[in-house]
């Protein structure tokens, strides 16, 4: 059995879903267009830049969680789904996803976007397993927090490693397959066919430095495949 890992956002997708759910809120006015946009794209270019403090970013976009209820969000959710994220969702993706589920492979979605935007896109996809940036709860609404490790950069490592860990399931995978984007941003890529040899290593180590067992795993080209760092990002 194997455990396919796909990044979320110009991967499955061929665009961002953060920066997507932005531009929604903007369009239809729920927040107030110019100063949020401003501030949206900002954050997007620090992010692309690799200077993002996820920190300030994670409070200026939840802060409208803990403004409306559960359901005009959810309203809000299902329109957003329809004009941002089905026309993006790539047709090479879902037959990826489809050829890793017909093997048998366990799915999951690693991503730094919040859960209250990418539960939904990994429902649909199919995937259930997912490991995102929490969105903090209480009494049945959100907060406008976050909560738990932010799953970005190092700390999509970390989630990864304690969701084996408690799962106990590290010894059951032969084969990981990391499913990341590209870095030039054109969208999906295959990562499994990756020739970048020095960011296979790299990424490789890094994993086997964090997860525990991963020594055990029956290896060719590490973990069997070509791994590449960018679901890290």
């Amino acid at each position: 059995m194997s455990l396919a890992i796909f990044d979320l956002d110009n991967t499955l997708l061929g665009g961002d879903s953060d920066h997507a759910w932005g531009e929604f809120i903007v369009a239809h006015r729920i927040v107030d267009p110019e100063q949020y946009q401003a501030r949206n794209d900002q954050f997007f270019h620090d992010y692309l830049a690799g200077k993002l403090d996820i920190q300030i970013y994670l409070n200026f976009c939840l802060a409208l969680l803990g403004e409306h209820s559960q359901e005009q969000l959810d309203a809000w959710h299902a329109q957003f789904m329809q004009e941002k994220i089905l026309p993006i969702v790539l047709p090479k993706a879902q037959a990826l996803i489809e050829r890793h589920r017909q093997a048998g492979d366990t799915l999951m979605i690693i991503t730094a976007t919040n859960r209250f935007i990418t539960g939904p896109i990994a429902r649909h996809l199919g995937i259930d397993l997912l490991l995102a940036t929490e969105c903090e709860r209480s009494e049945g609404r959100y907060t406008g927090r976050t909560t738990d490790i932010p799953c970005f950069r190092d700390g999509k490592v970390t989630r990864l490693e304690r969701w084996l860990l408690e799962n106990n399931t590290m010894q059951d995978f032969g084969q990981l397959y990391d499913c990341g984007d590209s870095r030039n941003g054109r969208g999906y890529k295959d990562v499994t066919n990756s020739t970048d040899a020095e960011m296979v290593a790299a990424r490789f180590a890094e994993v086997e430095r964090r997860v525990p067992r991963a020594t055990s795993l029956q290896m060719a080209d590490p973990w069997g495949v070509a791994i590449r760092s960018s679901w890290l990002n």
